[in-house]
Order: structure tokens, then C-alpha cells, then sequence
């Protein structure tokens, strides 16, 4: 890959650096990395642009894809496709919590006056959660008829708690799409594809970002926490949203799509998209089961959420699910 640079962007590199997981390379000025461009162009190239919006107002550790020497964001390498991301500096360990970072990203990514088209999913939750739902069905019914192995006995078996929880979400989301009790705070930001601690991390990456809610990012987070066996979890929950509303309350209109977001399995999904990709039958089987098992503490703590943040909900005339607390 070195070759790679060198020829197509007459960049000399003279080490190799791992960060954030990610290998790269190092010149005297700058680190550089090189991924995939596996998706669409004009994904790419509206990440680009939010990526250099970021390096323009004070995120200068973000990830910004570099042009060749003739001038093209790709480069064809072997039988793939490249972009190469220029990092000009890590971040240090800030001093303001996770919470407050956060709310300040979405506060000034909410002045970003184009919305994108291709990464945006901005009041398209409901729909996309119908086309998920609906193509993972389709493919289930597929591979469980030509695969009989114990991972899709077992999905077999779990798929109609899945159908009932994602459709449950699918209601809530719909009936909270009436309710006009918004604010400022509701308008598009930049997010992350799943959000955990992104702002904290040394760079941002270009292919983590999209446009969406700004709840996309605190349900994410909140998910992971929810997920977690750590009995501090949700007291870290309390203290990030705490300090991000500090900074960026939520209305009314947000704390029910941040609800109607928890309630959709995003993270089973995942893992079926991961296990559909290949794996072994055991480990599969394994994070399938451990996954449905941690769903009894994760709904437990989905029903205590609103209480646990002091939302006044029922002054709020905001529902629940009451199944979730039995």
C-alpha cells in the first residue's frame, strides 16, 4: 500500500501506525489511511463534505479524504477501489464529559445548511424499519429452507419475538411522528452509524458519519449501556444525558423518538447481518443466545428509562410500553 501512495498521491510514508483499531501510515507532516470505497460515490463524497466541514470548525482530528495527483477522490488498486483519509492531528483526552462533547458536535453540526441525500435518514426511521424488518425476513425464509444448521434453528425459533418488538417500535414511531412538541434541538446533525463513544476517540472517521436526529446518537449510546452486564451502566446513562441536556435539552417530540429507537432491536439486526455474512455455526449460535438472553435485563431497563431520567411522561401525555415492565 505504500506503493499505492506513492504513486497515485506522490506521498512518501516512512512507518506504519495503528489507531483506533486502523492501520495506516505516518510522513513527517501527517497520518494516512487508506479504506475502502466499496460503497457508492456519492456516499463517499457527501461524507467528504461533512468531514471537511468538521475540520473547518475545530474538529481538526477528523479523517479528510485527499485527492490523487490527478485529482480524483478514487483510486483503483488490484481489483478494488480506494479512498485515502488524511489525519492532520489526534485528539488529546479532553476535559469536558462525554455528554457535554457530544451535545457541542450536534450543536455545531446542526448550522450545516445542506442535508444530504444519500447518508441522510432524517425522518426516515419508520420506513426504514419496515424495509429491515421486512428484508430480514425474506432472507431468513431463504436461508433457514437451504441451511439447517443450529444458528437458524435457533433464529427460527426467536424470530417471532423479534417481528413483535420491531413492530411495536414501528407503532410507537408512527404514533410519535403526529406529535409537534419539538423544538431547535430537532433539526439535523452529523451522527455516527452507531454511535458508542465516537467523540471521544482520536479521530473521527469520514465513512462513520451520516445526517440524521440527533437521538440516533443518544439512543445508540444509551443501547450499549443498556446492553452492558455493568451495574454502573445506567448511573454513566443518567450523568451523559445529563450533562449533554446541559447543553441541548430534548423536547418532548425527541424523548419519543429516542423510546421508539430503544425499542427497535437495531443491535439484533446487526448481529443477523453479521452472522448472514458467514461465521462459524457454534459462535453464532453462541452470540444469538447470548444476545436474546441479555434482552431481559435490557427491557427491564428500557421500562425504568423514562423514571431513571426523571421525564415526566404522564404530565407529558407520552405512552409506554406496559409490557415491558412485566
Amino acid at each position: 500500500m505504500k506503493e499505492l501512495l506513492l504513486t497515485n498521491y506522490s506521498i512518501h510514508v516512512n512507518e506504519h501506525v495503528r489507531v483506533c483499531g486502523r492501520e495506516g501510515f505516518r510522513d513527517h507532516d501527517y497520518l494516512y489511511f487508506i479504506i475502502s470505497s466499496a460503497n457508492k460515490e456519492t456516499i463517499h463524497l457527501e461524507q467528504a463534505a461533512l468531514s471537511y466541514y468538521l475540520a473547518e470548525n475545530g474538529f481538526k482530528h477528523t479523517a479528510l479524504p485527499i485527492p490523487t495527483v490527478d485529482n480524483s477522490w478514487f483510486v483503483d488498486h488490484g481489483n478494488n477501489r480506494y479512498i485515502v483519509l488524511r489525519v492532520e492531528e489526534l485528539q488529546d483526552s479532553s476535559r469536558e464529559s462525554h455528554g457535554t462533547l457530544l451535545a457541542n458536535f450536534h450543536e455545531t453540526t446542526a448550522a450545516y445548511t445542506y442535508e444530504p441525500k444519500e447518508i441522510s435518514s432524517y425522518g426516515l426511521w419508520k420506513d426504514l424499519w419496515i424495509k429491515k424488518l421486512t428484508a430480514f425476513e425474506n432472507k431468513l425464509n431463504h436461508e433457514s429452507t437451504a441451511n439447517s444448521s443450529n444458528y437458524y434453528r435457533r433464529l427460527v425459533d426467536v424470530f417471532p419475538y423479534i417481528i413483535g418488538i420491531s413492530e411495536n417500535a414501528i407503532q410507537y414511531m408512527q404514533e410519535s411522528e403526529t406529535d409537534k412538541r419539538y423544538h431547535y434541538g430537532d433539526q439535523g446533525v452529523f451522527c455516527f452509524r452507531r454511535y458508542k463513544n465516537h467523540v471521544n476517540e482520536s479521530v473521527i472517521w469520514t465513512d462513520d458519519l451520516v445526517y440524521d436526529h440527533p437521538t440516533r446518537d443518544l439512543a445508540e449510546y444509551i443501547r450499549w449501556k443498556l446492553l452492558e452486564e455493568d451495574e454502573y451502566a445506567m448511573k454513566e446513562v443518567v450523568s451523559f444525558m445529563t450533562d449533554y441536556q446541559a447543553v441541548r435539552p430534548l423536547s418532548i417530540f425527541s424523548w419519543r423518538l429516542l423510546y421508539a429507537r430503544l425499542i427497535y432491536p437495531i443491535h439484533i439486526f446487526d448481529l443477523m447481518e453479521d452472522c448472514f455474512k458467514g461465521g462459524s455455526d457454534d459462535h453464532n449460535t453462541a452470540e444469538l443466545n447470548r444476545l436474546i438472553k441479555k434482552q431481559v435485563v435490557y427491557e427491564k431497563r428500557l421500562a425504568n428509562l423514562y423514571d431513571l431520567m426523571h421525564v415526566p411522561y404522564k404530565s407529558y401525555d407520552v405512552p409506554v410500553l406496559e409490557w415491558l415492565s412485566k
